[in-house]
């Protein structure tokens, strides 16, 4: 598994982690029962903390992308396509947001924005 941190970015460490494999899951790159490197040997490689992994690993597990059984690791939950929706929706809110938020910095109002929306969905 491929995971690159960005140790200059502002996000946590365990979020780049929780992103990058729930993406990997979401785009079929990881499947259903896929074994995750050990919590030891992923801290090692990517030169951080055991406990930054466990708390990535702990955060994927609450939100259903990983399972992890006692003695034997973590493995890729089955994925619930309702819940791979929600998560890319979830995603593509989230830049929206940052979108409107930059558009408001740069002054435009909502008929500007929605006329330029409307032309994005146009193309």
């Amino acid at each position: 598994m491929n995971i690159i941190i960005n140790n200059s970015s502002m996000q946590p460490i365990y979020e780049q982690i929780v992103e990058q494999i729930k993406a990997a899951v979401i785009q079929d790159k990881l499947h259903s029962e896929d074994p995750l490197p050990s919590v030891r040997s992923l801290a090692k490689d990517l030169r951080i903390s055991a406990l930054t992994v466990k708390k990535a690993y702990d955060t994927l597990e609450e939100e259903g992308f990983v399972v992890m059984v006692h003695g034997k690791g973590s493995f890729v939950a089955g994925l619930n396509r309702n819940l791979q929706k929600e998560e890319q929706k979830k995603e593509v809110e989230q830049e929206l947001e940052a979108t409107v938020r930059k558009a408001r910095n740069y002054g435009l109002d909502n008929e500007e924005l929605n006329e330029l929306f409307q032309l994005i969905l146009e193309e």
